[in-house]
């Protein structure tokens, strides 16, 4: 009898990472929601459960050592491994950040969730990752992350932001690191850009919908084995560095 595939995706209580992780349970997939707040955890889980996926709560403030470890220990406890870690979880910061007026513990904190949280997390995790015959490793990043785009003058990639746009650059160079470490291994780790998403992260600004958003995460999250790692991708392909 073939084992359940596990993921955990963080920050899964709304938005994006709620869209991924109905996609993944769409795939018949147990799916941890990791996320701070207890309601709004719970209230998804029952949600996810109620449209058929198997879903499980996983407290997760990926800025607390203690808390990750106790999320590593819960799904070690419920699954005994991790087949796919999706990255999701993020801030900004607040705006505005130019970098000649921005509080520089603005980009503190910016980078200690976008950044140090996802090596805390995937670190916790890389045991139970290694135990699955094909592990997946997906940080949700940004075009604004590209520098390439950045230094593009005709390119949109929203206001100077000398915290969350750098937070996810420093994300990509990570992305790219742990790539090069893992390269003799089972393991694809690729960044996924969501596009200008409609979430509470920019004021439901953005002009796609958060399940569009999911749609180049949960492709990365199924690669067949032979799929790239240390990517970085889009809806349309390839995502300039």
């Amino acid at each position: 009898m073939t084992e359940q595939t596990t993921a955990l995706v963080t920050g899964a209580n709304k938005g994006i990472g709620y869209e991924i992780a109905t996609g993944l349970g769409a795939l018949g997939w147990r799916v941890g929601v990791g996320a701070r707040d207890e309601e709004r955890r719970e209230a998804a889980v029952a949600q996810l459960r109620a449209g058929g996926t198997d879903a499980f709560g996983v407290p997760l403030d990926v800025t607390d050592d203690a808390s990750v470890a106790a999320a590593a220990g819960l799904i070690e406890e419920r699954a005994g491994r991790l087949d796919v870690l999706v990255n999701n979880a993020a801030i900004t910061g607040g705006m505005p950040q130019t970098p000649t007026t921005v509080d520089p513990a603005t980009v503190r904190t910016a980078v200690e969730t976008n950044v140090i949280g996802v090596i805390r997390v995937t670190n916790a995790l890389l045991p139970q990752l290694r135990r699955s015959a094909s592990p997946r490793i997906v940080n949700l990043s940004s075009s604004v992350g590209s520098l390439t785009r950045q230094a593009d003058p005709d390119a949109e990639t929203g206001p100077v932001s000398a915290a969350y746009s750098t937070s996810k650059t420093f994300l990509n160079a990570v992305t790219v690191q742990y790539a090069k470490e893992l390269e003799d291994t089972n393991i694809l780790i690729n960044a996924a850009c969501p596009g200008f998403v409609a979430t509470d992260l920019n004021g439901f600004r953005g002009h796609r919908t958060p399940e569009q958003g999911a749609a180049t995460a949960i492709r990365l999250a199924t690669l067949p084995d032979d799929g790239p790692t240390g990517g970085f991708f889009d809806d349309d392909g390839v995502v300039p560095w």
